[in-house]
């Protein structure tokens, strides 16, 4: 069995943990979530079936989609409202300054990662340095963010939708900005509205995955890459890995042979060599 799962995660699921429902569900051993939502989040979360693991990196490279919330006034060790308050404050910013902040965030963007992660270093993911109090020098990441659009004000909270490129932590973006808006904050709702075509309003939830109200995606389907239909003679040469030619100028092409989704190839040079093998 292979296919794509769109979930609406709900709070209080990890995304391992939908990984595993959908696993028991649909009796595959072979399911992936394509990008991490902590417990406290919720929104989408695409899931690969079968061969579509093999897709994984390709789903998580898409662009991802957020309303957040930030409640002012507080700063935790994990930055978000699970966690331990280390300070408090009541200096609020202004709508004005609200606005000039998050324009200032547009465009490409080097983000400490934060130390509740599952981010390795030498070999040790970051949320065990942090449980155990020892000190770790926090990696930089080269993010994009494309859209930042305040949604509401209130006395103590901000809440504001992003569209932002792989890697993005929102809880990072939102200790970034309250940092420039000399206040504290921490997140205190998050919910991922959608990811690359992958909309919250065609998502299902874990019980309409358990009730068996779901429907199975192609990948060719949704992909936004370019269809090439092979001949004999090229899917002889595709099914076993080799380069081949095509008079085509885009970057990937998704190889189908029969109906049957073979590969996806990526041009490098003059020819199309294998990305992602689907046979």
């Amino acid at each position: 069995m292979s296919g794509l799962i769109v979930v609406n995660k709900e709070e209080g699921y990890t995304s391992r943990d939908v990984v595993n429902i959908i696993s028991h569900e649909l009796g595959e051993k072979k399911v992936g979530h394509t990008g991490t939502l902590d417990p406290l989040a919720t929104g989408v979360l695409v899931i690969c079936v079968g061969k579509y693991t093999k897709l994984v990196d390709i789903f998580s490279s898409l662009t991802k989609e957020y309303i957040a919330q930030i409640k002012l006034g507080i700063q935790t060790d994990t930055l978000d409202i699970t966690g331990e308050v280390l300070k408090t404050s009541f200096s609020y910013p202004t709508k004005e300054e609200i606005l000039k902040v998050f324009d200032k965030f547009i465009g490409l963007y080097e983000m400490e990662v934060p130390k509740y992660s599952a981010i390795k270093v030498n070999g040790k993911k970051l949320y065990e340095y942090a449980r155990n109090k020892e000190e770790v020098k926090l990696p930089i990441k080269t993010v994009h963010i494309y859209e930042m659009e305040l949604l509401e004000n209130d006395a103590d909270t901000i809440t504001f939708r992003s569209l932002v490129s792989k890697g993005t932590y929102i809880r990072s973006l939102i200790r970034d900005i309250t940092k420039k808006l000399n206040c504290l904050g921490t997140m205190s709702k998050l919910t991922r509205i959608k990811q690359g075509n992958f909309r919250i309003e065609d998502a299902y939830s874990i019980e309409d995955i358990k009730k068996k109200k779901y429907t199975l995606l192609k990948a060719s389907d949704v992909l936004p890459i370019k269809h090439y239909f092979l001949n004999k003679n090229e899917y002889d040469k595709v099914k076993n890995g080799s380069a081949i030619a095509i008079d085509s100028k885009e970057e990937y092409l998704f190889l189908l042979y029969e109906k049957k989704e073979i590969a996806i190839y990526k041009k490098e040079e003059e020819l199309y060599k294998p990305k992602v093998m689907l046979i």
